[in-house]
Formats: structure tokens, C-alpha cells, sequence
């Protein structure tokens, strides 16, 4: 997704993105004029101010913060009281692009709800880990307009990919390892950044605090619902960030942004649900009323798909790249999800009634077995999708289809979605950059039939001829590089 910047918006008086509108990022000074000076909350204010306005992660999981905060304090008292805050800033959904929007046009408020949590828990570091270059650099400009902090203060960029945002392959990545799922239950809290009790949350989520703190709950309570109370921040059509307080209409905030429900709305995500358009009609921003038809919000990606484009082939296309974006570490998802995709494409090209029963089939195979959550939420985007559209899939089981093309609506990187020259025209290369390369061998395991590896773990070529057909392998294999040594030149 690197390059594309969001378009920006708002239902009501904007809080996250105040002072947009005179300018396209907010600095240093800007920042202070909008916003004032940050207050210092003691550790047990800061956890009121959580709990009294009901602070949630909006990364996706929803986890109170109060209790996070709590976590990380009891991990601490019982080692020697160190501890670490990391911003979550990779955002490897396609269709979400809010943490860019404030990373790249309101950085400081980020920086600022980070820091507030580092005083009041004492960490002696604040790290953000990013995956787009232009997102790395607005934050680095950000933390160079502040000067000394006090404390560590920096921003790491990890390889853009789905499974990079799940916060054990993000601390991974900062500790230095690849950026990949441990598969572990290991919570944050008890060791995260270099070992270290470690308070983990998503960018919205700090900058909600930085608001908060300066608000006040009473004050912060005023806008949105009694029960969740605040503004969210949502992406809509995978191109534009709405601020909304919670419990607008879902329909309003699409009709903002020039759109309608079409045939559904996928919430959450690819590891989202579809809502039909009698529900997203029904629907509200918020929890509890999304909760009612079996939807969270997760990410706050939210993607309308409209009446002319064909929902089995969109459907089709987001399985076949998320099967791509496998983590590599267990067979549900190295196997099982590309097979998943094969009995899909089957399906779309008339493969009858036993293909519909065949995904089926792949999906309970898939379910509930993988190393992470990745099989589990690719596997509940596409039940949803059956349930969802299921006259579409019959049809194109059956034969007949929908009589409608595939437009691309649902985004993926446009890398791998935009149609290049001819194959006999392009001639390219995968070139290895010697001064990152770690040895990590993840390059081989995607793409034997271009790289092989020495006897020490390297790459025995600094540059190896790319065909054209294992272009798609060959972008998996840069974004999953954790050291980003690798790139694609003609």
C-alpha cells in the first residue's frame, strides 16, 4: 500500500484530525496551538482515565486499556520494574489506512499518548513499528521536531505484510528476529520488548489517550454513546478515513464518502464478516450494535461492495493473496489455505454442487488448527462470504455465474493487482542488498526456483533473473524479508 495517502473526513467537529483543515500535516507548533500543552497523569490516573471512559484497543482484538496497564504494572513490580511501550503502526491490512493517516498527518498525538503512558509506567523506551517509508519518515521528522524526551524515543520499519500487525511477529520484528507469529501464548504484558514488560497497543489507541488526557473523561463522554463513548476512526472503500463518534449510522458515514451498501459490506476486514444491505442499513458504528449481527470492527475497515462487480471473483481474489501472505510456520496455512483458494476458483468456474461442498470441506480442515489466527480469519471471511452471497455461488458452481466482471473492488496492493507489460516484455532482476541481509533463508523458502542459499545461509547471487511468472512469489518474498534486502529492478 506504500504511496497511497488517504482522504480524510469527518461526521461532526473533529477531534484525532483537528487542525487538517488549514493544514496537511500537523507539526510541532501547529500541534500545540491545536491541541495545548499534554498534562502528566500519575499511573493510577491514568488507569482511572482509561477505565472511566472505557479505552479499547482499536487495533482490532478490542482489549480494555486500563487492564493492560494494570498487566504490564504487576509484571514489573514482580521482575526489577523495567518496562517498554511499543505504538503498533503496521497496519498490513489493504483496506485500513488509518494508522497511516495519523502517522503521516497527525504524528504528535500518536507520540504524545505513547509518551503520557511511558512516564506514568516509567519505561525507559517508546518504540513505534511501521512498515511504509513515508510513514518511517513523517514519524522520524515528528520526533526530531520534539527534541529530548527523557527517554528512548524511536520508530523501526518491519517488512509490509498481512501477519506483521499481530503483535508477537511485531515485537519479533523489534527484537530483532523475523516478523512473524510466534505462535506462542506469550502476552506482551510479561515479555515483549527486549524482554521487557511491555504495554502493546494500536496508534488510534494513543492517540484516543493523548485526547483523553487533555479532555478529561467528562468532557471526552460528551461526544458519541453513553456506552462508548469518543470518536472511531474508520477506512472506508479502502481510500478514505472517516472520524465519526460511535453510534452514527453506518449508511451516513458511506454516503459521505459517495457510496451505499451495494451488495454488502465487509466490517473488519479480510478477517471481517459481510453484513447483506438490510444489516449494514440497520447498522451502527459502534460495538454493541455491530455485535448484534455477529460483526466487530476490528481494524475499522470498512468495505462496500457495489452492484456491478461480481462477488465470487472478489471473493476469490482476497483468498488467493491471503493465502499468499501465510506466515509460513504451520500446514493450515502453507497448505491448507492455497488449497482453500484452488476449491474456490473450482467453484467460480463451474465446478458444481460437490466444489461448494469441497470449500466447505477446506474450510473445516482449516479452522481452529493454524499456529495464529491467520487460517482461522481467512476461513471466516470466506463462510462469510458463502452466507453472505450464497445464490452468486450456486450460479457459478452451477455454471451460469452472475454475468458480472470481476472489477477489483476489494483493495490489494497494487503491486500485485495492476496489470504491467506483457511478460515477453519485462525483464527483471532480484537484487539482494549485502549491507541488510541477515541469513534469514525466509526468501528460499518462497521462491526456490530463483534463489539459492550457501552453506552459511545466504544467498549465493546478488542478482538473479526474475521470469515474469514468479513476479507474485517474488513481492511475498520482499515483504516477508525481515530485513528488507531485498528488491525487485529492471
Amino acid at each position: 500500500m506504500t504511496g497511497i495517502r488517504p482522504a480524510l473526513g469527518c461526521v461532526g467537529p473533529p477531534r484525532l484530525l483537528a487542525g487538517l483543515d488549514e493544514v496537511a500535516r500537523v507539526d510541532r507548533v501547529t500541534h500545540l496551538t491545536v491541541h495545548g500543552s499534554l498534562p502528566l497523569l500519575r499511573l493510577d490516573e491514568l488507569v482511572a482515565l482509561a477505565e472511566n471512559i472505557d479505552l479499547r484497543g482499536r487495533g482490532g482484538a478490542g482489549f480494555p486499556f486500563a487492564r493492560k496497564l494494570r498487566a504490564v504494572t504487576r509484571s514489573a513490580r514482580d521482575r526489577d520494574g523495567r518496562t517498554a511501550v511499543v505504538v503498533n503502526g503496521s497496519e498490513g491490512e489493504p483496506g485500513c489506512l488509518k494508522d497511516t493517516a495519523l502517522l503521516l498527518h497527525v504524528p504528535h498525538l500518536v507520540l504524545d499518548g505513547a509518551l503520557l503512558a511511558a512516564t506514568a509506567l516509567g519505561a525507559e523506551e517508546v518504540v513505534l513499528g511501521v512498515t511504509r517509508p513515508d510513514v518511517e519518515q513523517s514519524v522520524r521528522d515528528a520526533i526530531a521536531e520534539r527534541g529530548p524526551v527523557g527517554r528512548t524515543l524511536r520508530v523501526a520499519r518491519l517488512p509490509e505484510r498481512f501477519v506483521t500487525g499481530e503483535g508477537s511477529a511485531l515485537l519479533s520484528g523489534l527484537n530483532h528476529g523475523p516478523a512473524l507469529p510466534s505462535g506462542r501464548a506469550v502476552r506482551s504484558s510479561d515479555r515483549g520488548l527486549n524482554g521487557l514488560p511491555t504495554l502493546l497497543s494500536n496508534t488510534e489507541t494513543y492517540a484516543q489517550l493523548a485526547i483523553a488526557a487533555r479532555l478529561g473523561a467528562l468532557d471526552f463522554r460528551a461526544t458519541g454513546l453513553p456506552t462508548e463513548p469518543g470518536t472511531i476512526l474508520v477506512t472506508v472503500a479502502g481510500s478514505s478515513v472517516m472520524e465519526t463518534p460511535s453510534g452514527v449510522p453506518l449508511t451516513y458515514v458511506l454516503e459521505l464518502c459517495g457510496t451505499g451498501p451495494g451488495q454488502g459490506v465487509l466490517v473488519g476486514g479480510y478477517h471481517g464478516k459481510w453484513l447483506d444491505p438490510y444489516a449494514a442499513k440497520a447498522a451502527e458504528i459502534s460495538r454493541e450494535s455491530l455485535a448484534t449481527f455477529g460483526a466487530v470492527l476490528g481494524a475499522g475497515a470498512v468495505l462496500p461492495l457495489p452492484e456491478d462487480t461480481c462477488p465470487v471473483g472478489e471473493i476469490l481474489r482476497v483468498t488467493r493473496w491471503m493465502a499468499g501472505e501465510s506466515a509460513g510456520q504451520c500446514g493450515p496455512c502453507v497448505l491448507g489455505l492455497p488449497a482453500l483458494a484452488d476449491t474456490i476458483e473450482q467453484a467460480a468456474h463451474g465446478g458444481g454442487l460437490a466444489a461448494l461442498d469441497a470449500v466447505h470441506a477446506r474450510l473445516r480442515a482449516v479452522r481452529r488448527r493454524g499456529a495464529c489466527s491467520h487460517p482461522d480469519g481467512t476461513s471466516n471471511f470466506v463462510e462469510s462470504g458463502l452466507a453472505a452471497f450464497p445464490d452468486d455461488f450456486e450460479d457459478h458452481a452451477l455454471g451460469s455465474g452472475c454475468g458480472r466482471p470481476v472489477l477489483g473492488i476489494l483493495p490489494l496492493p497494487a503491486d500485485e493487482t495492476t496489470v504491467g507489460p506483457p511478460a515477453e516484455e519485462r525483464t527483471e532482476r532480484l537484487v539482494v542488498d549485502w549491507t541488510l541481509c541477515q541469513g534469514h533463508g525466509l526468501c528460499v523458502d518462497i521462491l526456490p526456483e530463483v534463489v539459492r542459499l550457501d552453506a552459511d545461509g545466504f544467498p549465493t547471487q546478488a542478482s538473479m533473473e526474475l521470469p515474469a511468472r514468479l513476479r507474485p512469489k517474488a513481492l511475498r518474498a520482499i515483504r516477508r524479508c525481515p530485513a528488507l534486502a531485498l528488491r525487485i529492478q529492471e
